[in-house]
């Protein structure tokens, strides 16, 4: 009998978890219906958010759902009721009645958002963890370049980025060119600078090996790194840090840190630090019958070792393929079919901005695979097309790519 599957979220996870539904839906000769539930009409790269060109980061969701015959409803989901098997859509506008959808399988995708400091003015402060955020920041620099001839406002070239993770580092890594090409296009003469503020003493002190590398490229972009710093304020013109230094800057970038969704913390069951639900070796959560989980929202064994899935497309993609499988092989009474989850090999590859990359392995990054512009041609691969779905509507390819495996690590350039 044909039954009802709702995946929750369009992002990395939700879209791969919709479609490996409908490829085993389709192997196993089955009628089932698959609905992705997000909000909006595209799939957005996420992690290229700290990119300049922004045009090539959406992917609309009809180019890869309709020609697997997915649904997609373009919706907020507000509540989850795991007994009467629904779920809850957000009313547009705010007050109307809501609308609920059922469902005989539930995938949870809803990923994660930017955890921001509870620090005074953190709320007005620009980010690069959504396509919005990344719009309005890109906003503020031509504002900057329309502002009055000749200002000299302290701080208008300026920047400080707030957290000294991958996405602060990307970005951190950007932003002097970018600050540049605004002061030019101005007409200004005034230097630029920016500044990346830490807790950890030393810039890429988690980064493993790629340590050296990320310290070359942030003096060669002119990047200044306060460590053992922390955020007093925020405002208008520049950040207050906790010892009282103050630096000005109309440029206020924070990358600090993720939160799974709060539907996460809805459904009863314990959660990690990050707000994740825990999930089996199926990516079925834990307590909950019949809801799978998948991407930042879920945290599942990795591998032999104990190491534990991380908040990245690395880990949301395989997650959601594995996830939809598995879904469908339940909902048809077919548990043999289901395929456990394992990633054992973990690769970081982060953007260094003009001066290249760093390619590293390893749960503790202690392999350098390459670093430079070997590593900036393997980074531009993934980001450009690796992680995208296959054009031109096409649904075999689709299909193919939906296949429930764990992609080998990328040749290293």
């Amino acid at each position: 009998m044909a039954g009802r599957i709702v995946v929750v979220g369009g992002g990395f996870a939700g879209l791969w978890a919709a479609a490996a539904a409908a490829r085993a839906r389709d192997l196993l000769g089955r009628d089932d219906a698959v609905t992705l539930v997000a909000p909006g009409r595209s799939h957005v790269v996420r992690v290229r958010c700290y990119e300049t060109d922004l045009a090539p980061i959406r992917v609309p969701y009809d180019d890869v759902l309709g020609p697997i015959g997915v649904a997609q409803v373009d919706a907020t989901v507000a509540a989850i009721d795991p007994v009467g098997r629904r779920v809850v859509l957000q009313p547009d506008p705010v007050g109307e009645t809501p609308v609920s959808l059922g469902y005989d399988r539930l995938i949870l995708a809803a990923g994660s958002a930017l955890r921001r400091p509870d620090v005074p003015g953190a709320d007005a402060a620009f980010d690069v963890d959504t396509l919005a955020g990344a719009q309005r920041l890109a906003a503020h620099l031509e504002r900057l370049v329309r502002a009055a001839a000749g200002s000299r406002q302290a701080g208008r070239w300026d920047a400080v980025v707030i957290g000294g993770g991958l996405v602060g580092l990307e970005i951190a890594c950007e932003l002097p060119a970018r600050l540049a090409r605004a002061r030019d296009q101005a007409g200004d003469a005034g230097p630029v600078g920016t500044t990346l503020v830490d807790p950890a003493a030393q810039a890429g002190a988690a980064m493993g090996a790629a340590g050296p590398a990320i310290r070359e490229a942030l003096a060669a972009a002119g990047v200044r790194y306060r460590g053992g710093a922390g955020v007093a304020a925020i405002d208008a013109a520049g950040v207050t840090l906790s010892d009282g230094a103050r630096l000005p800057a109309l440029t206020v970038v924070l990358a600090t840190g993720l939160r799974a969704s709060p539907l996460a913390g809805t459904l009863g069951v314990p959660l990690d630090p990050l707000g994740r639900l825990p999930v089996d070796a199926f990516l079925r959560v834990e307590g909950v019958p019949g809801l799978f989980a998948a991407g930042d929202i879920a945290v599942a064994r990795a591998d032999a070792a104990g190491h534990r899935t991380v908040m990245s497309c690395q880990h949301a993609r395989p997650m959601g393929r594995i996830a939809g499988h598995n879904a469908v092989c339940d909902l048809a009474g077919h548990p043999q079919e289901r395929l456990s989850f394992e990633a054992p090999d973990y690769v970081t590859i982060l953007d260094l901005g003009p001066w290249g990359a760093a390619y590293t392995a390893g749960w503790a990054r202690e392999h350098l695979v390459s670093v430079g512009a070997a590593a900036k041609a393997v980074k531009r691969t993934i980001n450009g097309s690796r992680i995208y779905p296959p054009p031109g509507r096409d649904r075999a390819a689709i299909l193919a790519a939906a296949a429930p495996v764990i992609q080998a690590r990328p040749a290293p350039g």
